[in-house]
């Protein structure tokens, strides 16, 4: 069984009535309505297509890519039981 390489995606938006609409697109994960942003996971191997995409929507304001991909998650030494 194989998964899926997926990306995270903060989309910045004007209104979010319309950013429903990205669910289309791929996995709406949180609609932040204070400060009008979108978490949306798409798939990983076509997600510069999908950015330019989403870009182009009127009601986008921008899009960051997920930085999870380039932190190390390497914390040092395993703590030992006594």
């Amino acid at each position: 069984m194989e998964f899926a390489e997926r990306l995270g995606l903060a989309v910045w938006v004007k209104d979010l009535k319309a950013a429903r609409s990205l669910g289309r697109i791929g996995n709406i994960h949180y609609m932040s309505k204070r400060l009008k942003y979108v978490v949306l996971y798409v798939d990983g191997k076509s997600a510069d297509q999908l950015i330019r995409r989403i870009e182009r929507l009127p009601f986008v304001k921008r899009v960051e890519r997920s930085q999870r991909n380039r932190l190390s998650l390497d914390f040092g030494k395993k703590y030992q039981a006594r």
